[in-house]
């Protein structure tokens, strides 16, 4: 396998990989935990910080600081040196539900920050999920779409003109791909990108590349899969767990895919490394994540 082990993070949901530019370094999330993460490329350091809720997605915000989608609401968040994540409430969320947090989240070309929530118990199949767009301070969330189960797979094309989003659950296992309003932050016209109940593994998180191609990693299927902006599958990367859960690109040349894992309950004797995160060689150059304009 072409894979390199960065960090044996044993994450129960490791998500939400962002890679910061000017720091060269990895971010990503570890959900049920609440925790931010960190990875320096220059010396391997690993260090994070605990959050007061369940910490489902992040971007980075102009003045340093981070947005994040948690369990109540969207937040800014900034990292003190007691090793915590101190909070203030931007903007709550009226969930349909009891039991619910958000999940994928990211900004778009504009810096907007978007983010959907779930219910958590998925047994339940439950369509009570909803993607929101927040477009900063002062301003409520705004609810895009509704009747979801496990929104995710969220990603803009380079130009910012057409917007993915899937349904991971198990019962939907789609990926969808709208025309963007870069103006008013709208998607439209909703169509089937990939049906992926066609190839390995459910839709989980997503980056795009500079080439416009849509990487969707395979959860269950411990694969990495490329499609092109037509939804022809390009190429498939693998992983050595069952549950990669997000991807993003970063390395000097942007030119890495991270990989985040999940690392579930039971005997792991197949997959040691679950819930790691991977840097994988990606073959061609991704785009530099756009900071929320706080």
């Amino acid at each position: 396998m072409n894979y390199e082990l960065i960090v044996d993070a044993r994450n129960a949901t490791g998500e939400s990989p962002v890679w910061d530019v000017a720091e060269q370094a990895l971010y990503w999330v570890d959900i049920p935990a609440g925790q931010l993460h960190r990875w320096t490329a220059a010396d391997s350091a690993h260090q994070s910080w605990q959050a007061p809720q369940m910490l489902a997605c992040i971007a980075r915000s102009a003045n340093g600081s981070w947005i994040a989608g948690m369990e109540d609401g969207v937040y800014a968040l900034t990292a003190n040196a007691q090793g915590k994540l101190d909070s203030r409430l931007l903007s709550a969320v009226e969930h349909g539900a009891e039991g619910m947090r958000f999940n994928d989240g990211r900004c778009d070309r504009q810096g907007r920050f978007w983010a959907g929530s779930m219910l958590m118990n998925m047994q339940q199949a439950a369509p009570l999920g909803a993607l929101y767009r927040y477009d900063g301070e002062g301003r409520p969330l705004h609810l895009q779409l509704e009747q979801m189960i496990v929104p995710n797979g969220l990603a803009f094309s380079p130009d910012g003109s057409r917007m993915y989003l899937s349904d991971s659950h198990p019962d939907v296992q789609r990926i969808w791909q709208f025309d963007y309003d870069v103006d008013t932050g709208t998607p439209h016209n909703q169509r089937l990108f990939v049906d992926m109940r066609g190839f390995p593994g459910r839709p989980d998180g997503a980056a795009v590349d500079a080439d416009g191609c849509y990487w969707i990693c395979g959860n269950d299927a411990g694969q990495v899969h490329r499609f092109t902006p037509d939804g022809r599958l390009d190429r498939s990367l693998n992983v050595p767990v069952k549950k990669p859960a997000m991807c993003a690109f970063g390395g000097r040349n942007l030119d890495t895919l991270f990989v985040t894992s999940i690392r579930p309950g039971g005997d792991l004797h197949d997959q040691p490394l679950a819930g790691g995160v991977f840097a994988l060689d990606a073959g061609v150059q991704g785009l530099p994540e756009t900071a929320w304009r706080s």
